[in-house]
C-alpha cells in the first residue's frame, strides 16, 4: 500500500506517508499553510514515495480547525486533481479511535469548554456530536474511555495522531473515492457565523 495522508484540523498539523513496508510522519511547526507542502516533501523523500505513485491521498476533513480544515482539503484536492490520484476522506475521531475498541469517546476540543464528540463501542461508531463539558459526565458513568490528540479540560488518553494517521488510512483505504467527494465536515457553526 502507497499513500500520503494529511490533518489539518488541529493545533499540530500531521503528514504522514506509507511506501509499502517504509513509513514516515512529521508535526507541521509554525504557520499551516506556509509549513504543509515542505512536511509533504519531507515525507514523501524519506519514504522514496514519489507521489504520482501513491494509491491515494487520506485528507482529515473535520471535526476541528474551521480554517486549518480548509487548508487540508484544497491541499488533498489539489494533488489529487493534478497527479489524477483518488482521495480518502477520514475524520478526527478516526485518528484517535485506534487507540481502543470497546467504549470510547473521541474527543477534539471545539472551545470554550465543548467538544466534538464521537462515541464508540466495540468498533461501532456512533453520529458524531457537539457537547458541552457537563454532557460528558453521562458518558463517563458508562463506563466510557476518552481519547484526545492534546490535553484537555477534561481528563483523557493522549494518542499520537501521527500513528493515528497511518493507521486510519490504512484501515479505511477501500473508500478512497473522487477527489470533488472531499467535504469539511463542520458540526456547528464557525464563530463568524454565529455572530452574524
Amino acid at each position: 500500500m502507497k499513500f500520503l495522508a494529511i490533518d489539518t484540523s488541529g493545533g499540530t498539523a500531521c503528514v504522514a506517508a506509507v511506501n509499502e513496508e517504509k513509513e514516515a510522519r512529521r508535526a507541521v511547526e509554525g504557520v499551516t499553510s506556509v509549513c504543509l507542502m515542505d512536511a509533504v516533501d519531507g515525507v514523501l523523500r524519506e519514504t522514496g514515495l514519489a507521489a504520482q505513485d501513491a494509491d491515494f491521498i487520506a485528507c482529515v476533513t473535520g471535526p476541528g480547525s474551521f480554517t486549518g480544515i480548509r487548508i487540508g482539503i484544497a491541499t488533498a484536492k489539489g494533488l489529487c486533481f493534478a497527479l489524477g490520484k483518488k482521495a480518502l476522506a477520514l475524520t478526527s475521531f478516526d485518528l484517535l479511535a485506534y487507540a481502543e475498541t470497546e467504549r470510547i469517546l473521541c474527543l477534539v476540543d471545539a472551545g470554550h469548554g465543548n467538544y466534538y464528540a464521537r462515541a464508540s463501542r466495540n468498533g461501532a461508531a456512533e453520529q458524531p456530536c457537539f457537547l458541552a463539558e457537563r454532557e460528558l459526565d453521562a458518558y463517563r458513568d458508562e463506563g466510557y474511555r476518552f481519547l484526545s490528540a492534546k490535553p484537555l479540560a477534561v481528563e483523557s488518553r493522549i494518542v499520537e495522531i501521527g500513528v493515528g494517521l497511518m493507521q486510519a488510512a490504512r484501515t479505511h483505504a477501500a473508500a478512497a473515492g473522487d477527489a470533488q467527494e472531499l467535504r469539511a465536515l463542520y458540526l456547528r457553526k464557525s464563530s463568524a457565523e454565529e455572530k452574524r
